[in-house]
C-alpha cells in the first residue's frame, strides 16, 4: 500500500471525531496514521460513513475536510480536501473560543498595565514624598476573579450561539427542501 502514497505517513494514536450530515451526526475514531494529505482511521462501523465528511482532531484543534479513499472492516483511508473548505460548527466553535480567550487575556493585560500606569502617575502627584506606596491586592484579586467569570460566561455564550446557528441552519435547509 505504501507504494501508492506520495508522502510518508506518521504513525499516531490520536482521538478524532468524524462529523457529517451538516454537523448533525458524528462518530469517534482513532487516527492511526497521519500525513499532510491524508490519514488512516480506525472506526467500529465503516458502512454508515458518507464519501465526504469533516475530521476533527482535538489535540491539534484542527478540522480537515476529508474524502473517503478506501474502506475495510476495521478502518478507512482518507485524503484531505482543500484547506479552504468550510469547517464544521464544532471546530469553528472550538477555534473561536480559543482565539477569544487569547484576545481577552491580552486585553486584560493591557487594561491592567494601563490602570497601573495611570494610578502610579496620579499617586506620585497626590502623595507627599515621605508617604509609602500602599499596594491594593484586594482590588486586583477582584479584577482577576471578575475577568475569569467574564471569560467563562463568554465561552458559554459562544457555545450556545454555535448550537443555535446549527439549529437555525438545519431549519432553513429543511424549509428550503
Amino acid at each position: 500500500m505504501s507504494e501508492h502514497r506520495r508522502e510518508l505517513r506518521q504513525r499516531t494514536f490520536l482521538k478524532g471525531r468524524i462529523i457529517f450530515n451538516n454537523g448533525s451526526s458524528s462518530m469517534d475514531c482513532l487516527v492511526r496514521d497521519l500525513s499532510a494529505s491524508g490519514a488512516r482511521l480506525a472506526i467500529s462501523q465503516t458502512a454508515i460513513l458518507p464519501e465526504s465528511f469533516d475530521l476533527y482532531i482535538p489535540v491539534k484543534e484542527k478540522t480537515y475536510r476529508s474524502s473517503l479513499r478506501w474502506r475495510r472492516s476495521d478502518g478507512i483511508g482518507i485524503t484531505f480536501m482543500d484547506e479552504g473548505a468550510a469547517k464544521s460548527a464544532e471546530a469553528r466553535s472550538v477555534e473561536a473560543r480559543s482565539a477569544e480567550a487569547k484576545a481577552a487575556e491580552a486585553k486584560a493585560a493591557e487594561a491592567k498595565a494601563g490602570a497601573e500606569a495611570t494610578s502610579t502617575a496620579g499617586e506620585a502627584h497626590a502623595r507627599e514624598p515621605s508617604a509609602p506606596a500602599a499596594p491594593e491586592p484586594a482590588a486586583s484579586a477582584q479584577d482577576a476573579a471578575a475577568m475569569f467569570a467574564l471569560g467563562r460566561r463568554v465561552k458559554e455564550l459562544e457555545a450556545e450561539n454555535a448550537a443555535l446557528r446549527q439549529t437555525l441552519s438545519s431549519l432553513l435547509k429543511s424549509t428550503a427542501a
